[in-house]
């Protein structure tokens, strides 16, 4: 009798590890807190060339600075600061020394930016291209993390910038790497694409984010790093809180440029924003009564919706007042 072979696309990646923790006594922390009072956690990524990125159009110093920032967006969202940084790469044989020295140095560069006090570097070979895995840890005082309220219903979602910048970006790389491999002699103009090929291939995260809500005394009540799309972070945040959410399509940000490309490509701009993949922004969640102080002190961020209550769901609102469901890859089963 043969063993049953279900495929994870059947179930959806969320809800496979869902059930993989079941009775395990454990639950499934995106961060580890290190210890009891939260004032240290660590943060985990793996990136798979193929998978992650494409070296054809993403060079090696954008890559590994870009790759550190992937860990310590999820420290930043937890309000510590980041502390240290290690990075293990897999290098297959095509991998010289001059390529691994490209690649620590955009990683090099981004613990100065953020001024990462501990580094660390292990190399092992690899068959499959390259592989890179990074690890983060952050702390904050304990009389910070006391200050942190629990989430209730009608907190505002606040997000840090502009989305659907970087899932633009990498549809102008992907068309034009298509492009490319047609007519190899012919470097493609890229000039009127800066600012979305920018937001894919080299993000920037402000290392100020943490200190300046310590600084106004705003302690937000949740925060998620977008490394998935819009979409995903709200789900993260209703299944984080257990209340609903409400986004509101008009007050989402989106660059002009963005939207240029959208239509370029004949693509519906709400896929991008929602579903758009590594924007490296953040969403925080912050109590309701703090509304004036996010208007005056933080006017770089923009209120997009709140939480709701839990039978609400995550829903997006069109600006004629309809409410569709929130998809995101990973939280449900594959359509095929």
């Amino acid at each position: 009798m043969g063993t049953t072979r279900t495929e994870i696309s059947t179930i959806g990646k969320e809800n496979l590890i869902d059930r993989l923790f079941e009775n395990t006594g454990y639950i499934n922390e995106r961060t580890i807190k290190l210890y009891e009072k939260g004032e240290c956690c660590t943060s985990h990524k793996i990136l798979l060339e193929g998978i992650n990125f494409d070296l054809v159009y993403t060079p090696l110093k954008h890559l590994g600075y870009k790759a550190a920032l992937c860990a310590l967006g999820e420290i930043y969202a937890l309000l510590r600061q980041p502390v240290s940084l290690s990075l293990n790469l897999g290098l297959s044989n095509r991998f010289c020394v001059e390529d691994v020295t490209n690649l620590w140095s955009g990683f090099v560069a981004a613990a100065k930016e953020h001024s990462i006090k501990h580094l660390s570097l292990e190399l092992n070979p690899s068959l499959t291209g390259l592989c890179i895995s990074v690890s983060a840890a952050g702390v904050q005082k304990k009389g910070i993390i006391s200050k942190v309220p629990a989430p209730k219903n009608m907190d505002l979602i606040c997000l840090t910038g502009n989305v659907g910048a970087a899932y633009m970006g990498l549809h102008v790389l992907q068309r034009e790497k298509v492009s490319f491999i047609k007519e190899s002699s012919q470097q493609p103009d890229l000039s009127k694409y800066k600012h979305i090929l920018a937001a894919y291939l080299s993000p920037e995260i402000n290392p100020s984010v943490v200190i300046r809500f310590v600084k106004e005394e705003l302690y937000p009540s949740t925060g998620h790093f977008l490394t998935r799309g819009l979409g995903a972070a709200v789900l993260d945040l209703v299944k984080e809180t257990g209340f609903g959410a409400k986004i509101y399509l008009e007050r989402i940000p989106v660059s002009s440029q963005s939207l240029e490309m959208a239509q370029e490509i004949n693509m519906d701009m709400v896929t991008a924003i929602i579903n758009g993949g590594e924007d490296y922004k953040f969403i925080f969640t912050v109590p309701i009564e703090k509304h004036d102080v996010i208007r005056k002190d933080f006017q770089d961020y923009d209120v997009i919706g709140h939480l709701a209550r839990p039978e609400v769901g995550a829903v997006l609102v069109t600006p004629e007042g309809a409410e569709l469901t929130i998809r995101a890859q990973g939280y449900e089963a594959s359509e095929d």
